[in-house]
C-alpha cells in the first residue's frame, strides 16, 4: 500500500496495525497486522455504512463518532473523519474492576 498521510494513526499506543479507507472502502493506507488486509477493510466498510444509517440521537443527522469492536486480546477502534474511515487494531488490556 502507498504511504499516504495517515493523520498519525500509526502512532496510536498499543496499536498493532491500521487501515485508512475511502468512504467506499478502498484502502488508502495500511500498516502492521492490517497491511494490505482487503478482507478486513471490506467488513469494516460494510459495518460503518450500516452504523451510519442508525440514528444515535433524536436529530437524525447525528451518527456515531467511534465504534470499538472488542475480542479477548485485541480490538478495532473505528472513526470516520474528513470522509475517510480510520481503523486501528490495538491490544485489548481490560482494566481490573475497582473494588471498594
Amino acid at each position: 500500500m502507498s504511504q499516504l498521510p495517515t493523520q498519525g494513526i500509526e502512532k496510536i499506543p498499543d496499536s498493532t496495525g491500521y487501515l485508512v479507507l475511502t468512504q467506499d472502502g478502498a484502502v488508502i493506507s495500511s500498516g502492521g497486522e492490517l497491511e494490505n488486509d482487503e478482507e478486513t477493510a471490506n467488513k469494516i466498510s460494510r459495518l460503518v455504512h450500516t452504523a451510519t444509517g442508525i440514528p444515535v440521537t433524536t436529530d437524525r443527522r447525528d451518527s456515531f463518532k467511534r465504534i470499538s469492536i472488542i475480542w479477548d486480546d485485541f480490538m478495532y477502534v473505528i472513526s470516520v473523519s474528513s470522509q475517510k474511515i480510520f481503523v486501528a487494531k490495538r491490544k485489548y488490556i481490560p482494566q481490573d474492576p475497582v473494588v471498594t
